[in-house]
């Protein structure tokens, strides 16, 4: 239950009373009117093509107890007695405001997770972690922007210990804000990657986009990052505490003797000269990296390796990511949440362990490539190729440069009707199909056809 009262959000917003409410209570702040529930708040947000303060009424309607809006477009004097209204100079601005404030008052411990590829992944692995001694809650989804973030801080309340919040981004600026209203005091950058090169243009300024996760931060906080990354492993004398993981070892905390399979991976842990043994319910040497960021943050929060190791017992993990399904006679591995050049090759990896009689890999159009678009895409397809990948079905805008690079056995279409059709088609009994593609193309569509 949202812990602000009336007079608080008032002060967060420096709002203007339209409305005060008699009996004021308010439990959940909403910007869709789709999920008002009773006695909630809605806020009013404007897009290129809705203007949320249209539906402060139908809020109220279905329960909303008190609206903020930057236009008033209801009659006031018909509301109950006990419905507010607060008038802002801007929804958005209000929303980060009173999220701040929020933040603030809770003084909620706050993990920030960042990086190119992986952020959701190792935001389920250090929850998990640190579940084996806290009360985490964790980002949803992918509640990870401008007005995601808010949202979620606005979800907490006085009963977690810890919150792990997600910050993605697609220009410099935007995790700097993230960072100024969830305020994390420790944070890790899984690594710097080609997505968003098309707003960024090079992988030196998507590390200064991801860096601004430590804009607030002073000498006793913590940043842990990648080691094994060319421009993270580099990183030096910041200001701050900085720790580097992954499985070179001149690095701080690194993993060993790696066994990866189709559901988990089993590997060392060295930490000062110890060796301490793991068992991670995700497949991949990708989650292994994960593992080793979320393993130094859990360490830094006084989480022993017992109780690691109990919080890894019960990890809830993100859907569409490497999720194994078995049906009708074949294996299907969807990874359909997002891709990138990066993400796709890793898929690849994990996709080539499962054992079955042939290897198809259904890829679509990865985004935010920019110029270097053209050059990815045949990349991945000549990477596939080499994995020895059986045969490559492909749909999306730049994705006839997949078939490119993968040649013979490559299927280009024009919609994804087609491709679902052939593909119907083309499977056999034991055959394993790896869906992966960036999230506006909705190939999940393709995953519950098939299954």
């Amino acid at each position: 239950m949202l812990e602000l009262s009336f007079q608080e959000i008032v002060k967060a917003t420096e709002g203007e009373i339209i409305k005060n409410p008699k009996n004021y209570v308010g439990k959940k702040l909403f910007t869709d009117t789709r999920k008002i529930e009773k006695d909630s708040i809605f806020l009013a947000l404007k897009g290129k093509t809705f203007n949320g303060n249209e539906y402060a009424k139908a809020a109220i309607e279905k329960g909303a107890s008190l609206v903020i809006v930057d236009e008033v477009l209801l009659d006031t004097t018909e509301l109950d007695e006990n419905i507010g209204v607060i008038k802002v100079e801007d929804g958005l601005k209000a929303l980060g405001d009173i999220a701040r404030f929020y933040r603030e008052k809770l003084g909620i411990r706050v993990v920030g997770v960042t990086g190119s590829v992986g952020k959701t992944s190792t935001k389920d692995i250090v929850t998990a972690l640190l579940s084996g001694k806290y009360n985490v809650f964790k980002t949803k989804e992918n509640f990870n922007n401008h007005i995601g973030v808010p949202l979620m801080v606005l979800e907490l309340d006085s009963s977690y210990d810890i919150a792990v919040i997600e910050m993605g981004m697609n220009h410099l600026g935007e995790i700097e804000y993230l960072a100024s209203i969830a305020k994390p005091e420790v944070a890790m950058i899984t690594n710097i990657g080609t997505v968003h090169l098309e707003h960024l243009k090079t992988q030196d300024n998507i590390l200064k986009a991801k860096m601004e996760i430590t804009k607030l931060f002073g000498k006793e906080n913590l940043l842990v990052v990648n080691g094994d990354d060319e421009r993270l492993g580099k990183l030096d004398n910041l200001g701050f505490k900085l720790i580097k993981t992954g499985f070179s070892e001149n690095l701080n905390l690194r993993a060993t003797e790696v066994k990866t399979d189709k559901l988990a991976s089993e590997f060392k842990v060295i930490d000062n000269g110890e060796e301490i043994e793991f068992s991670l319910p995700m497949p991949g040497k990708h989650n292994v990296s994960n593992f080793m960021l979320g393993y130094a943050i859990a360490k830094e929060l006084g989480v022993t390796t017992e109780e690691m190791k109990k919080g890894l017992e019960k990890i809830d993990s993100t859907g569409m990511r490497l999720e194994l399904i078995k049906a009708n006679g074949y294996t299907v591995l969807n990874d359909c949440y997002n891709s990138s050049p990066e993400a796709a090759r890793t898929s690849i990896d994990v996709f080539m362990t499962i054992e079955g009689k042939r290897h198809i890999a259904v890829l679509g159009t990865m985004k935010e490539l920019g110029t270097k678009s053209e050059s990815c895409h045949r990349e991945v397809g000549e990477y596939a190729k080499e994995k020895n990948i059986d045969a490559l079905f492909v749909f999306g805008p730049e994705t006839q440069y997949f078939k490119e690079g993968f040649g013979e056995n490559a299927y280009y279409f024009e919609s994804k009707e087609d491709l679902i059709k052939s593909l119907k088609a083309f499977i056999k009994e034991d055959d394993i199909i790896l869906i992966k593609a960036s999230r506006g193309l909705k190939f999940e569509e393709i995953t519950k056809v098939l299954v």
